[in-house]
């Protein structure tokens, strides 16, 4: 699983918790850095904030999906209120609103990783 986020507390929290669930996690700070990421290890899910520098959620996604599959699920992480509007703009399978509930993360993950 690959967690995409700007914010160290968010990407260190979400790291602790799916990491003490038993689930593989990478992280990174940006899209760029998730590029790097995913030429090295596909992961199963990835859990993608928007607004980030260097390169933001929906550049990311792009860039990810033109290159060739297979191509794991996303799900967005956004504090945006219109949460649900941007999972759609990037064709995302869900979304989690900031500040998420510890065990909503937890449900998600996990219907994720049994579908896969």
């Amino acid at each position: 699983m690959l967690v995409v986020d700007d914010d160290e507390d968010v990407r260190d929290t979400m790291e602790m918790i799916l990491s003490d669930e038993g689930f593989p996690v990478a992280t990174a700070r940006n899209g760029l850095e998730a590029l790097a990421v995913v030429d090295t290890d596909q992961p199963r899910l990835i859990l993608l904030d928007m607004r980030m520098p260097v390169m933001d959620g929906w550049e990311f996604a792009h860039t990810y999906r033109a290159r060739p599959g297979p191509h794991a699920p996303i799900v967005v992480v956004t504090a945006a209120a219109d949460a649900r509007e941007r999972a759609k703009q990037i064709h995302a399978v869900d979304f989690l609103a900031k500040p998420f509930d510890f065990d909503e993360l937890v449900r998600i993950v996990h219907q994720f990783f049994r579908a896969a």
